[in-house]
């Protein structure tokens, strides 16, 4: 996914099984960012930031929708740890990983594996990616967003 493209129209389902689709939120702004692992140090400072910034995020105009490969029991759990008043989409298959081009090899340690990307996408009211985010600064990603001046 670069600039300019459109989300797909179906963008997965959240913990409680609800399916979510890109209709939901024409009209709006819409944060979508993609972490490796639920529980982890990064992605859970990631996860606090956005939710400490998210009247301010949402008084911006934007939606927000959090994306990894965990299950939707491990994203309820993690959203009722940290109370996260936004969506986790279970991508267990990795439809959407893939669709939006964040499922890539990475290495650490001296091995190369698969695996998600931490990447935010700022997608504009038309459902078309309007800004990319790949070095996310993880402890403050919400004021991240909010400094992009788009």
């Amino acid at each position: 996914m670069k600039i300019g493209d459109k989300i797909p129209a179906v963008l997965g389902s959240d913990a409680a099984g609800n399916i979510i689709t890109a209709d939901q939120f024409a009209g709006k702004k819409l944060i979508i960012y993609f972490y490796p692992k639920d529980n982890t140090p990064g992605c859970t400072a990631e996860a606090c930031s956005l939710s400490e910034g998210y009247g301010r995020l949402q008084a911006a105009g934007y939606a927000l929708l959090g994306v990894s490969k965990d299950s939707a029991a491990s994203h309820e759990k993690f959203a009722a740890k940290y109370s996260l008043p936004f969506p986790l989409i279970a991508d267990v298959d990795l439809t959407l990983c893939k669709a939006f081009g964040v499922w890539q090899e990475k290495k650490m340690a001296g091995r190369t594996y698969m695996g998600v990307v931490r990447t935010t996408f700022i997608i504009a009211e038309d459902g078309t990616v309007e800004h990319i985010i790949t070095k996310v600064n993880t402890k403050d990603s919400a004021n991240q967003i909010l400094n992009l001046n788009l």
